[in-house]
């Protein structure tokens, strides 16, 4: 089990800093949450929440609503940090005209669909299922990301909706 999807669904702030420049911090803060110590190490918490059972998925729980606080006393906002993020490779995109990119998207989308096509209209052999499940998930997950980096991201959407709702509630 990767131990990475399971912080997202169950630590999801913490997870979203881990990819980040906050990484250290994520760590050190789970590390001392969940071994007693700043001085765990990600191949540890790897171990632990791969295996964990419900009173370490409750204290993971825990965890995420304790480093919200944080990064609030802080006055950190880990989505304003990953949006900057891709603002900067957009903005790379544009100044360079590299073309690298966009074929990788290419690559990505038709491998994304052909492969998807290929489960769909083809017989496959039992010992190739697996292996190519898995290629089939990765390929969706940076298919997510090729979309989120050309087109913006539903966050993005989502908070713009709620200014726009308050905007008008506040001039009611």
């Amino acid at each position: 089990m990767d131990w990475k999807k399971t912080l997202a669904t169950v630590a999801p702030t913490i997870a979203t800093a881990l990819g980040g420049p906050l990484a250290g911090t994520a760590i050190g803060f789970l590390s001392q949450w969940l071994l007693g110590t700043e001085e765990g190490t990600e191949d540890q918490l790897s171990k632990l929440i791969s295996t964990a059972n419900p009173e370490t998925l409750l204290k993971l729980k825990e965890a995420d609503q304790a480093f919200q606080v944080k990064m609030k006393e802080l006055d950190i906002n880990l989505e304003q940090i990953r949006e900057g993020g891709v603002a900067s490779a957009r903005a790379m995109q544009v100044a360079t005209k590299d073309k690298a990119p966009g074929r990788l998207a290419g690559l990505v989308t038709l491998g994304f669909f052909g492969l998807l096509a290929l489960l769909a209209f083809r017989e496959v052999p039992i010992r190739s299922q697996e292996a190519l499940l898995i290629m089939l998930g990765s390929l969706g997950t940076g298919f997510g990301q090729i979309l989120q980096f050309y087109f913006g991201s539903s966050k993005g959407s989502e908070a713009k909706t709620e200014i726009l709702r308050q905007t008008m509630a506040n001039s009611k």
